[in-house]
């Protein structure tokens, strides 16, 4: 509804990975076949990494596991990467698929390479192998050069990166990968277009105000429907799709009415009125703590149309270059010639006085759910702003013409 172009489905971005996968594979072998003793089941092993490493997402991706499940389900630990093993492991067991043992392993470590859960002491050998479809260790992976450029590309956004430059001169050094310094700052670009797609696109306020209602009209259906009850279970997970929300809209349950009008609200592009935003002060945003409606509620003085925590829906945006206000390029390992043996790290200022000093945004958003509630909401949030922090720190006022719609 905000990109129409980006019709892409998340099978297409693992068919990317898996072929990129390959590809890594491939120039590696290419120059350093010899010394580093690639075999054929560790390029079955990272293939398969690479196409079923995202097969345990829920319905709307990112958005089940983080907005979702933490809403229905306060307090359960729960990872699509886990999921994914999960599933492989389900697959693996139900269609009798002849895979062997030692490989199956592999591929279930690579997927949870970059979640923490895979421990690297686990690894015994080829460590490298499980940095090239999700990387735990500095985050250089196919994963990320496919979905960066399809998404650039469906979005109709221009994109500096190009991940055949890191692919074709990428060497490992101390079973790590490592890339040629003068590369910095193609790598540089990898995390910068990441970070532009989360604000442009993936954060755009349409997109999250659509997101928003999305998770609201699951929550409400969640009693009813049992959704959140399948999380743990494959047999069921696997029926989860995006398919639901038309489940709901065409389901003739009274259950299921305040969750369908949703739907509909979403269908006529009735959506969350967005009211204002603020990036959270530099020197705060290290213990910030997410704001909710209630912040923005108790925060009224107004006599006007009393607000409810119901009428209100905040969005806390954290973008950040996948390492916090840490500088990924800190823990990536680059040399200096083909033929040297040493590997190092490098320094922004070494290269550019014009790279960031910061790593991570984070903004709040405040909508009203109603159109009419819109400038009771607007004003609320900026009484929050200055309660908060002295001034408010939002770039402007809410137009006038958005709070006089009704």
């Amino acid at each position: 509804m905000v990109y129409p172009g980006a019709v892409h489905s998340r099978f297409e971005h693992s068919l990317g990975v898996y072929w990129l996968a390959g590809e890594a594979l491939h120039r590696l072998r290419k120059y350093q076949g010899l010394e580093l003793d690639i075999d054929r089941s560790d390029v079955l092993a990272v293939k398969l990494a690479g196409l079923l490493h995202d097969a345990g997402h829920g319905p709307f991706s990112h958005l089940f596991e983080r907005e979702f499940l933490p809403r229905v389900l306060k307090g359960i630990e729960w990872s699509h990467e886990q999921m994914s093993v999960d599933m492989v492991d389900y697959i693996v067991h139900e269609h009798n698929v002849d895979i062997d043992s030692d490989v199956l392993k592999k591929v279930k470590a690579m997927i949870l390479a970059s979640c923490g859960i895979s421990s690297s002491k686990e690894v015994k050998e080829k460590r490298f192998l499980y940095d090239i479809v999700a990387n735990g260790r500095n985050g250089i992976d196919v994963d990320k050069f496919d979905y960066i450029v399809r998404d650039c590309r469906a979005c109709g956004l221009g994109c500096n990166f190009q991940y055949d430059r890191l692919l074709e001169s990428m060497r490992v050094m101390g079973d790590e990968i490592c890339y040629p310094s003068k590369e910095y700052l193609t790598v540089h670009k990898l995390f910068y277009t990441r970070a532009d797609l989360h604000r442009t696109v993936y954060t755009h306020a349409k997109v999250k105000a659509m997101e928003l209602m999305v998770v609201d009209a699951l929550t409400l259906a969640n009693e009813y429907l049992s959704i959140s009850s399948h999380i743990f279970n494959p047999v069921e997970y696997w029926k989860l799709d995006d398919t639901i929300i038309k489940a709901i809209e065409t389901a003739p349950d009274q259950e299921l009415k305040e969750s369908r009008d949703l739907i509909r609200r979403l269908r006529r592009r009735d959506l969350y009125q967005f009211c204002n935003e603020y990036a959270v002060p530099k020197d705060q945003v290290e213990h910030f703590k997410d704001i909710t409606p209630q912040d923005i509620v108790c925060s009224q003085k107004s006599v006007g149309a009393i607000l409810r925590e119901e009428d209100v829906a905040v969005s806390n945006v954290k973008i950040d270059f996948t390492r916090g206000n840490q500088n990924p390029l800190a823990s990536i390992h680059f040399f200096t010639d083909y033929e040297s043996e040493e590997k190092l790290t490098i320094p922004n200022e070494r290269i550019s006085h014009l790279l960031p000093t910061s790593y991570k945004d984070t903004i709040v958003r405040v909508y009203s759910k109603k159109p009419e509630l819109v400038e009771a909401v607007s004003e609320a949030f900026g009484n929050f702003q200055l309660k908060t922090y002295g001034i408010k720190t939002q770039v402007h006022e809410t137009p006038e013409k958005k709070k006089r719609r009704k």
